[in-house]
């Protein structure tokens, strides 16, 4: 086998350098998802995660460390501290960041709900909704539109909803739900009256998969599609999170739950659904146009 040169390997480069460490161990394929390659580093310095993707630039890696970035800065809920993102020469990219060993299940719901709570509150945006960067969720190949925007209604109509129905209708033909859907979109205004909605700092994509524990039982979170949004859009995956009343009380006694939460409830996993429609296929059609068909029922438009 070849060794390459330290010139023609970013990631050995950085960790010998920068990383603080005099060799490399070994290095171990682990589960990273279906859209990168990942890989443990162990060396004398410690342990190091890293990602490559062989057919996308930086770009997608760069949105998931600024995101990290941002999450480890609220010093709240643990997250892997992201360390160096870059091209590789053959083509794509990788980043790197810290190895968090995790334990035998999710942890403790209750105790999740407080820390992610505790992240929102902590995670405040003084630029307004939306993000530095447009981040990708689910996908390599669809951006997360996450413009940053000072008005709510605008990020939620503009670039987020949106966004997703203008997918539809152009990759489906779908003129059903586009034409639905932005009669919604001009109507949302009821469903916030009384409400205080201030950007926060979200995950952004926190379904089971993104969720787990350290080896202390402590929560972890990853794989974020970050952004400044109000609170409640981070539950909006929640149809494949398996959050449990113990996490939404503790969630709920950091940031009180606000009037009509309830009902705006689908309103946020109607983004996800729309997402999934737009990744997968027409399976989650049904479940996205149901909620959009409920929402001008209950609001009479």
């Amino acid at each position: 086998m070849t060794v390459a040169a330290l010139s023609d390997d970013p990631i050995r480069e950085w960790i010998l350098s920068e990383g603080k460490a005099t060799h490399i161990t070994k290095i171990c394929p682990v589960g990273g998802g279906c859209i990168n390659l990942a890989s443990r580093y162990g060396t004398d310095a410690g342990s190091f995660f890293v990602k490559t993707n062989r057919s996308i630039g930086p770009s997608m890696f760069e949105g998931e460390a600024l995101g990290l970035g941002a999450m480890y800065e609220t010093r709240t809920i643990r997250v892997p501290r992201p360390f160096k993102v870059g091209a590789l020469p053959t083509g794509g990219s990788y980043i790197i960041m810290e190895f968090i060993e995790f334990g035998s299940s999710r942890g403790n719901q209750s105790v999740f709900g407080k820390k992610l709570a505790e992240m929102h509150k902590a995670g405040k945006s003084g630029k307004g909704f939306g993000f530095d960067v447009d981040n990708t969720i689910g996908s390599g190949i669809l951006p997360h539109i996450c413009h940053l925007v000072m008005v709510f209604q605008g990020v939620q109509d503009k670039h987020r909803l949106g966004y997703q129905l203008k997918l539809a209708l152009d990759q489906y033909g779908d003129s059903t739900i586009y034409q639905r859907g932005h009669r919604l979109m001009k109507n949302l205004a009821p469903l916030f009256e009384g409400v205080n909605v201030e950007p926060c700092l979200l995950h952004g994509d926190l379904w089971s998969g993104n969720i787990s524990s350290d080896k202390n039982g402590e929560p972890v979170i990853l794989d974020p599609a970050c952004y400044y949004g109000h609170n409640e859009a981070e539950f909006g995956m929640s149809w494949c999170a398996g959050f449990g009343g113990s996490f939404y009380n503790s969630y709920f006694e950091v940031m009180p739950k606000q009037p009509g939460f309830e009902k705006r409830r689908d309103l946020y996993m109607l983004y996800h659904y729309l997402n999934h429609y737009n990744l997968f296929g027409s399976g989650y059609r049904s479940s996205a146009l149901s909620i959009i068909d409920d929402y001008l029922r209950m609001l009479k438009v």
